[in-house]
């Protein structure tokens, strides 16, 4: 995999989904890979009341209720809506789900203002259509088409960014469970098989942009993913993905525990300014989600690679903090300012340690923006 730039899920875990397998004697629902249970362990990590000979690392970090729910829900014959904000791990939860049962998750549409009916059901080869006529040959399946005649999961992202054609599209879909094909003669129908179900995923702030009808809310299950705000968790998520980085880049950089704790106390209190705004201009565009603070974390640590003493500052972090969350200039600029002479700055008086150059360091980079 090591050629690969980004490897699927399936591929990433491989050789865990295979001992998985291989030591599951649960019943699995129709197609399934892994039973429900081992699907769980997958995607949450073992215990040691599992008694598993073997550590099963956690992959996504969250309520494990909100795991349990989308499990039932696919074993069911309902659709799967994971609903919340940008960078709460939707896509992600969706991947491995979608990994561990069909052991493929990339079977994936990507809602747009340009989706179309044939990204969810078929398109035909031009040439061969003129050479030859149209024919189960000649036609493309969509990955969804994919999914219903292979009994997998196919997956949907931004269902919300699609049009209400393809929105009503999807709807036959869930309820019929085929796909009717009438410019063939004969074999015009494509039945789903045992073990499909779709995983969509909705962003909470695009609500409005193409509202879900009715109809469609009716075939799918909910499941709404909060932001995470617990700071032992969000903990858990940012070492997560930087190792992950560290390991992808082969970098050797340690990320200090207090400039971590810095990072992360930074995102709550821009949150709390946040939500505490009287209007839209006096929050950040960012919706300093977790995802959002991996990346800041992500461009300090290849900066210091390249570009410093190859270990991670606070004045890098927070040049960091500054290019990623400053989207809208002078709106954003002024509200990180001021969080950095109000809140900033009287810390690195009281507290000291890292703070005084994360101030110095926000405040350059504020400096060279404006």
């Amino acid at each position: 995999m090591s050629d690969l730039l980004r490897a699927p899920a399936e591929l990433k875990y491989a050789e865990e989904l295979d001992w998985l397998e291989s030591v599951d004697d649960s019943p699995k629902p129709f197609s399934w890979r892994l039973s429900p249970k081992m699907v769980r362990l997958f995607v949450l990590g073992a215990e040691r009341a599992d008694g598993l000979d073997r550590p099963v690392a956690q992959k996504w970090f969250g309520d494990r209720g909100i795991v349990e729910r989308a499990i039932v829900t696919l074993a069911s014959d309902r659709g799967l809506l994971l609903i919340g904000d940008p960078g709460t791990g939707k896509s992600w939860l969706a991947e491995l789900l979608a990994a561990a049962i069909s052991r493929n998750s990339t079977l994936v549409v990507q809602g747009t203002a340009g989706t179309t009916e044939d990204h969810i059901k078929y398109s035909w080869n031009v040439s061969m259509v003129i050479a030859k006529g149209q024919s189960r040959a000649s036609m493309i399946p969509s990955p969804i088409m994919t999914a219903m005649e292979t009994g997998q999961l196919g997956r949907f992202e931004e269902l919300t960014r699609s049009t209400s054609d393809v929105q009503d599209a999807l709807i036959s879909i869930l309820s019929e469970k085929y796909i009717s094909v009438p410019e063939l003669d004969s074999d015009g129908i494509v039945f789903a098989k045992p073990g499909f179900s779709i995983i969509a995923t909705a962003n909470s702030r695009d609500r409005g942009v193409n509202d879900l009808s009715s109809a469609l809310k009716r075939r799918f299950n909910f499941v709404r993913i909060p932001v995470v705000t617990n700071k032992k968790s969000e903990t858990q998520i940012v070492r997560f993905r930087t190792e992950e980085l560290l390991r992808r880049h082969q970098i050797e950089l340690d990320v200090p525990p207090t400039l971590l704790d810095v990072l992360l106390r930074s995102f709550a209190d821009l949150r709390a300014s946040a939500a505490a705004a009287g209007s839209d201009e006096e929050k950040l565009e960012s919706a300093l989600s977790t995802a959002e603070q991996i990346g800041v974390l992500e461009d300090a640590i290849l900066h210091s690679n390249f570009f410093g003493q190859r270990a991670l500052t606070a004045r890098t972090l927070a040049s960091s903090l500054v290019g990623s969350l400053a989207r809208r200039e002078p709106e954003d600029l002024a509200i990180l300012n001021k969080y950095l002479h109000g809140v900033v700055e009287p810390r690195s008086k009281d507290e000291g340690g890292d703070w005084p150059e994360f101030l110095e360091g926000g405040r350059d980079a504020i400096a060279s923006l404006a």
